[in-house]
């Protein structure tokens, strides 16, 4: 078992944890072996660093390359999720009553076994792992994030896809009680539900990341809760949240950007520095909590991983 949901009447136990602790403030160091941590040094750690208790059960991320975290509190308090509101800061507020149980995601469209299955169910069935990841938005702004989840590659191989199976497409939750932007129907700032979509080679990529936690904790509200993509070479507009269907199809889905502004947002959503949006540049990026701004890197700096993926395709005219 990977997850356990905690009732909301119980006391947690002592933990035991191979849990990382901080150096400064942001970067994770692995404890020795043969080293525990009580709960009131866990506790202590988590209160300093404003970090919720852990509830997954996963591999830790080694952090190879070294790279800084951002601040849990940077990463739940700067947010786009336009189906509360397209302030940044004001989606925290709007989401804190968010319903997350009960929870089905349905996989349908061109496959041997098409499903529908709890997500606790979906927890426990797929191992789960930390992943740090550089994280870029197509506004200009990027963080590193400690994400939990399961390769999607994992759920492809359950589903069984079809030969016919070219992509993956994603569907958030539509309901209007919940999402204050989507009761607004007609006068909405985007057409709902959102959708996102992959080509089946990218879907299978071992960085694509179902991704159910951060900072050892289920996903908040405004990240995405229960269960949101992340595909890190990409634009963060791309790892959809709060997902509630996922349909293989043989023909390339129509993301919601693409759809809403065609000429400043393609389906495939690289990062790419050569490649402007049409109102802003994007050669660099600001990271959260820095004044100076940086470099973007191709792919997001994941470009050795990926970059076979699109060999052959001029990357100006599938942006």
């Amino acid at each position: 078992m990977h997850y356990r949901r905690k009732k909301s009447w119980e006391i947690s136990e002592s933990f035991v944890t191979d849990e990382v602790l901080f150096e400064g403030r942001r970067r994770f160091l692995k404890l020795g072996a043969a080293m525990t941590v009580s709960t009131s040094a866990v506790m202590e750690l988590a209160a300093s660093e404003k970090l919720p208790m852990p509830n997954l059960h996963y591999r830790k991320d080694t952090n190879p390359l070294g790279l800084v975290l951002n601040s849990y509190d940077q990463i739940i308090s700067y947010n786009n999720f336009y189906e509360y509101t397209t302030s940044k800061k004001g989606v925290r507020q709007l989401a804190r009553n968010f319903k997350t149980e009960p929870w089905r995601i349905s996989v349908d469209g061109l496959v041997e076994n098409p499903f529908e299955i709890d997500f606790d169910d979906l927890l426990n069935r797929f191992t789960l792992e930390e992943r740090i990841y550089r994280f870029r938005c197509v506004e200009g702004w990027a963080m590193v994030v400690p994400w939990v989840g399961f390769e999607l590659a994992s759920l492809i191989r359950y589903a069984k896809p079809l030969s016919t199976a070219k992509y993956v497409r994603f569907e958030t939750l539509y309901d209007p009680e919940q999402f204050p932007d989507q009761r607004r129907k007609f006068f909405s700032t985007i057409d709902y539900p959102y959708v996102e979509g992959l080509r089946m080679d990218e879907a299978m990529h071992p960085l694509t990341l179902m991704t159910v936690g951060l900072y050892g904790h289920t996903l908040p509200p405004q990240n995405g809760a229960p269960l949101r993509l992340i595909v890190p070479w990409k634009y963060g507009f791309k790892g959809i949240k709060s997902i509630r269907r996922i349909t293989f199809t043989d023909h390339e889905p129509l993301n919601t950007w693409q759809k809403m502004a065609s000429n400043e947002f393609g389906f495939y959503a690289n990062v790419n520095p050569d490649v402007d949006h049409p109102r802003w540049s994007q050669k660099h990026e600001r990271v959260l909590g820095k004044f100076i701004k940086q470099k973007t890197q191709m792919f997001n700096g994941y470009e050795k991983e990926v970059k076979h993926l699109y060999a052959g395709m001029d990357l100006r005219k599938h942006f």
